[in-house]
């Protein structure tokens, strides 16, 4: 089973798979926000092996949100 979840705001969303594999969970993250020139979307996958899927669907949505909280802040360039 594959569990996915999602977060958004107006001009922000994080949202995140999980996949399973040896040894566990892991989840893609897909994030996206608007910017004065267009909108900046990113995917990536978590770098933690999760025991349960409950676990890294919310572990992938906290680092999704930490990108965009960084990213829209210009802390973190992409």
């Amino acid at each position: 089973m594959t569990i996915s979840g999602n977060v958004s705001d107006s001009n922000w969303s994080v949202s995140v798979e999980t996949h399973q594999i040896a040894g566990g969970f892991d989840c893609s993250i897909r994030l996206g926000h608007t910017t004065p020139e267009g909108t900046f979307t990113h995917e990536f996958n978590h770098s933690s092996i999760f025991p349960s899927e409950r676990e890294a669907v919310l572990a992938g949505l906290r680092e999704g949100m930490t990108w965009v909280q960084l990213k829209m802040s210009k802390t973190l360039s992409v």
